[in-house]
């Protein structure tokens, strides 16, 4: 399933039922007086969140709902059956925009959680509510309401623990292979990974957690540059990240421009990207003639402990994950 994290779509609630006009006429009954019923109310629009979506790949084929209109009034007083309310499934994540405003309408956030986006217009009220002592015979009805039209942007950001960012070839596919039961695609030139990878994390001393995999952060990436601008929301929604830097790209003269290149873009999309927790990870430690070049980048950053890792070989993966409960549980505190 192709990972979508954007859609527009348009949504309508039912139209509410026409109130019925009419008498009663019935053998031996004269001035059988007015029994027009009222009509049913249309069909609201719902948003619910579910564990079943993860992305918002459905939308890409039906951009078009509509909730059912309410039944009209019939005679002796009749009232017409109610619209059935039509459902959205969303995956949890998923903020709602209007789409022609740019107003946020709602941040839907835990799984199966459910939000009324539009209510069904009102069915009309039959002509038997409109008799009086002094109007016996009333002969109209009201019309049913109509229903509700909106266009909404939703956007999807992946709910996670950790989200695990570096620049193209760092080896983040590989450490989130090696650590969870995620699968993403693996090979040896930039770009490989093109959607977020999600993997949940288990450990024999700590509550499982999730991990992000988030693609495409090279420079300008804040501007558009690659794919950053299209998954730099995602890391909005992690509580801590995972630095991962490939220890074989490290430039003795400048060790610290990777680290400072993926910085700056988080700092350019939303400062407050910056301020999350960060563990600092040097990869492919497994590489030959390396070492020197991680000394170098654990001198140059002097107030920030280093893990070297090689997610390859699986080495310094338990400390890895030992660290991050670390942080996890003292964010929760």
């Amino acid at each position: 399933m192709k990972f979508i994290d954007e859609a527009i779509i348009t949504v309508q609630s039912g139209d509410g039922g026409k109130g019925c006009l009419s008498f009663r006429r019935e053998k031996f009954i004269p001035r059988g007086g007015p029994d027009g019923g009222d009509g049913g109310k249309g069909g609201d629009i719902i948003l619910s969140t579910t564990s079943r979506k993860r992305t918002l790949y459905q939308f890409r084929f039906q951009r078009h709902f509509k909730a059912k209109n309410g039944e009209h009034g019939q005679g002796k007083k009749k009232t017409g059956k109610n619209g059935l309310n039509l459902t959205i499934e969303l995956p949890p994540g998923t903020l709602v925009i209007d789409a022609d405003t740019g107003h946020l309408i709602k941040d839907l956030v835990d799984t199966d959680e459910t939000f009324v986006i539009l209510k069904g217009g009102r069915g009309g009220q039959g002509n038997t509510r409109f008799k009086t002592s002094t109007h016996r015979t009333p002969r109209f009805a009201q019309p049913g309401e109509p229903g509700e039209t909106i266009t909404l942007k939703l956007e999807l950001k992946l709910l996670a623990d950790v989200g695990i960012i570096g620049l193209p070839n760092a080896g983040k596919s590989t450490l989130i292979a090696a650590i969870s039961s995620a699968r993403p695609k693996i090979a040896n030139y930039p770009f490989t990974t093109l959607t977020p990878s999600l993997g949940v994390v288990q450990t024999d001393w700590a509550e499982p957690f999730v991990v992000a995999d988030i693609p495409g952060l090279i420079k300008g990436a804040h501007q558009g540059t690659g794919l950053g601008i299209k998954f730099l929301r995602h890391i909005e929604r992690t509580r801590i990240l995972v630095h991962l830097i490939d220890v074989s790209s490290i430039d003795p003269d400048d060790p610290l421009h990777e680290y400072h290149t993926i910085n700056q873009e988080l700092v350019m999309y939303d400062e407050k990207l910056v301020q999350k927790p960060q563990i600092v990870v040097l990869n492919k430690l497994d590489l030959p003639g390396v070492r020197k070049a991680a000394e170098i980048f654990q001198s140059a950053i002097k107030d920030k402990e280093v893990l070297f890792i090689s997610a390859l070989t699986g080495q310094g993966l338990e400390q890895l994950k030992s660290q991050i409960v670390q942080l996890l549980d003292s964010n929760d505190e």
